[in-house]
């Protein structure tokens, strides 16, 4: 932290290392720190910085510096913010217009060096400061400083921590699987309860109805997730089985003791196997119906008529009269 504010911006013809962000033009960057044990082995006493990060307790002002490099054969002019920065819902960093930041960015003041002309081939040194307002809430406050000229922005981050109670917590939400087989891929989001950023690790088990299931180890997820923010994010499951119902739990961990845990059951059926066997099954029970329905036809094609056949119990049928029987007594008639 320096202790007192650079009164107008530093000229100087060394070129400052192109940030990861830049493009040809110009560049941004925090000024070099100061790296006192490489200064007493006589090594450069200055190290990058690919941030800028600042703590104290609310109600302070930090001091800070950032180089802006010109590269190119013309002047620029570049204008200087300070912007609150957020997480996409797919967990990228990000930040928000002038217009749309409330938070730590409103913290950020460069006085009258907020716009800078930049001579061809030249490094402009701009000091700041980070004024934390009386009574800020502890823990992390992302921000960032952004450089912008005729539509071209580049922001250079800013890790912001007021000092008091850190608070790691975040919740597993919203847990689904989409796809199947090699493809099958396990969503889910993850909400930062706490007041500082998180650097989680995930790690997948399932247990089928038939048996366990492979899941995923512990790794590492490519994002930071930041307090009060939520992002939506999917993780590759070629373990999934073929045929079963599986229940399946997501563990996340952070530093800081942050823990939690979601769940989901999903059914994966080789819907092609049993599709033909469904359709196997559907018309053989139509054949099995025609061929009833022939035979019931035969039957009554094959009768004597309605004639035919012993009559009905309880049915009136005519007897026929006996015949009149007659006496032989040998006499002639």
């Amino acid at each position: 932290m320096l202790r007192a504010a650079v009164a107008a911006a530093v000229l100087s013809c060394a070129m400052a290392a192109p940030a990861a962000a830049d493009e040809p033009g110009w560049t941004a960057e925090p000024v070099a720190g100061s790296a006192p044990a490489a200064a007493k082995s006589g090594a450069r006493p200055y190290f990058a910085r690919p941030f800028f990060y600042a703590a104290g307790t609310s109600g302070t002002v930090l001091e800070d510096r950032i180089a802006l490099a010109n590269t190119s054969d013309q002047e620029h002019t570049i204008t200087l913010r300070g912007a609150d920065a957020y997480n996409t819902a797919a967990g990228a960093f990000a930040v928000r217009s002038a217009r749309e930041s409330t938070g730590a960015g409103l913290w950020i003041s460069f006085g009258a060096g907020s716009t800078v002309k930049v001579p061809a081939h030249t490094r402009a040194v701009v000091p700041f400061t980070v004024t934390v307002p009386p009574g800020s809430p502890p823990g992390d406050h992302p921000a960032a400083v952004v450089a912008t000229e005729a539509g071209r922005e580049v922001g250079v981050r800013v890790h912001l921590r007021v000092d008091g109670p850190a608070l790691a917590a975040l919740t597993v939400e919203d847990v689904a699987v989409r796809g199947k087989g090699a493809t099958a891929r396990v969503a889910y989001t993850l909400v930062n309860r706490g007041n500082v950023a998180l650097a989680p690790e995930l790690a997948i088990s399932a247990e089928g109805t038939l048996g366990k299931v492979a899941g995923r180890s512990v790794r590492s997820l490519p994002v930071e997730v930041l307090p009060g923010q939520r992002v939506e994010l999917t993780e590759p499951w070629p373990g999934a089985p073929v045929f079963d119902r599986v229940a399946l739990t997501l563990t996340v961990t952070a530093p800081g003791g942050a823990r939690a845990t979601g769940s989901a059951s999903a059914w994966f059926v080789p819907w092609g196997i049993a599709g033909a066997t469904g359709l196997g099954l559907l018309g053989l029970g139509a054949v099995a119906a025609a061929a009833l329905l022939l035979e019931r036809k035969r039957r009554t094609r094959s009768g004597d008529g309605p004639g035919s056949g012993p009559a009905p119990h309880g049915s009136a049928v005519p007897e026929e009269a006996p015949a009149p029987e007659h006496e032989l007594t040998g006499a002639p008639r």
